[in-house]
């Protein structure tokens, strides 16, 4: 049934406070290494969407205990003596981390365990984590979702290379286990750009602050094995969902602050202050967050969005709206997330009356008026944001899959509606 979302217009310039609940991205890491570590430990002010609850539920059926308290932070208790253990059974969802950090830990783990997921799942690229696994010891059966994973309690390690142009992911998931091989492991890159490098950084952060020795060079990382120490972690705002919400002050002339912003951060949603700066609005950093006013008009950009790719639709929905003709690039993995987001956002767009071209690596978007229409989202959470941004100022923008947004925003409705001043929207 085709239920669709009137996106709430804003008669007025957007002005709210809005506190954003943890990343996506840090959460999902956090709970992998508590899983894997010497003892207990928290996870406090962890998101709780889709994404995060299926890699709480994956790590659960491979031993783990991760209960929340009243508190809503996660208690993290590794498994047993034993360590992970089979019979499992992964659902994968849309989540790209879960299908893709979760597979070594199943490798350690004794007993057969099966992924599978949505239906758009199984066409996301997963070979290169699957034959990396295999280089380094795992047994593993088929290439794609669905695929078993025969766990024999351990994994030699080593050495592999692999092609990562696709996602970063491959890296980071293969460096999360690693202290728990046998003889650890190194990653070397060889192909194309990678992409999103600061989700690595992450990655490699957050495992030397659980003592693991990781070692970073040009294309190539290497993690020793050891113990991962049990750590107990708070976690930050997720970045690129409050750049949902500035952008809602950049296209309404309005203002938004969002309360913690770091002030140093590995996350990549950081990269929207300077976005929002070049496009011409105020950007201001302070102890009770961060501030973005936006201007009478916006101007156009161009942007290299390698390193931060989710930011893609967001920024893609703001150049719509820009005076001036825009080019983002550095942005071809995309067509590899949880839908083809090039095409996609170039398809909907021009669908609304702009005028959009994809090229090799991102997007050329010159100024049209836009008027009404169906924004289709694909089941991806960040083109319905994409579609609700548009809305703001356009009216009749109706999105078809809104709930698609409960993968990393649970009630975006609700916060939408609060941002404009209560205008909800509605199903028609």
């Amino acid at each position: 049934m085709d239920i669709r979302w009137a996106a709430p217009l804003a008669g007025d310039p957007v002005r709210a406070t809005v506190p954003v609940s943890g990343s996506k991205s840090l959460t999902n890491r956090a709970l992998l290494l508590a899983a894997l570590a010497t003892g207990p430990a928290t996870v406090r002010r962890p998101l709780r969407s889709r994404d995060t609850e299926l890699m709480a539920a994956a790590l659960r059926a491979l031993g783990a205990r991760i209960e929340p308290d009243a508190a809503g932070t996660w208690l993290v208790t590794p498994a047993g003596p034993s360590g992970q253990a089979g019979p499992a059974e992964i659902d994968c969802g849309l989540a790209g981390t879960v299908m893709r950090f979760v597979p070594p830990v199943a490798a350690l783990a004794t007993g057969e365990v099966r992924f599978d997921g949505d239906a758009r799942a199984r066409e996301r690229p997963i070979a290169v984590m699957l034959d990396a696994l295999r280089a380094l010891g795992a047994r593993i059966d088929g290439d794609a979702l669905p695929f078993f994973v025969r766990g024999r309690g351990g994994l030699p390690g080593g050495a592999v290379t692999i092609d990562a142009s696709a996602s970063s992911q491959f890296v980071s998931g293969l460096l999360l286990s690693a202290a728990r091989f046998d003889a650890g492991v190194t990653v070397r890159h060889v192909g194309g750009p990678l992409p999103s490098l600061p989700h690595i950084e992450m990655t490699a952060a957050m495992l030397r602050e659980h003592g693991v020795t990781v070692e970073a060079g040009a294309d190539i990382w290497r993690v020793e094995p050891g113990p991962i120490a049990a750590r107990d972690r708070d976690i930050e705002p997720d970045l690129s969902n409050a750049a949902v919400y500035l952008a809602a002050a950049a296209v309404t002339g309005g203002s938004v602050t969002v309360p913690g912003w770091p002030a140093a951060t590995t996350q990549a949603g950081d990269a929207i202050r300077p976005i929002l700066a070049s496009m011409g609005c105020r950007v201001r950093l302070a102890d009770g967050g961060l501030t973005v006013a936006g201007p009478d008009r916006l101007g156009g950009i161009d942007a290299d969005l390698r390193a931060a790719g989710e930011l893609a639709p967001t920024v893609a929905g703001l150049c719509a709206l820009a005076d001036g003709p825009s080019e983002v690039h550095g942005i071809a993995h995309l067509r590899g997330h949880e839908t083809d987001r090039l095409a996609a956002l170039a398809t909907q767009i021009n669908a609304l009356g702009g005028d959009v071209t994809e090229t090799a690596d991102g997007l050329l978007i010159k100024p049209r008026p836009l008027h009404g229409g169906t924004w289709h989202a694909y089941a991806d959470h960040r083109m319905a944001t994409a579609g609700a941004i548009i809305g703001l100022v356009v009216p009749g923008v109706e999105v078809d899959d809104i709930a698609c947004t409960a993968k990393t925003i649970p009630d975006f409705t609700g916060e939408w509606a609060a941002l404009v001043g209560g205008a909800a929207g509605g199903a028609s």
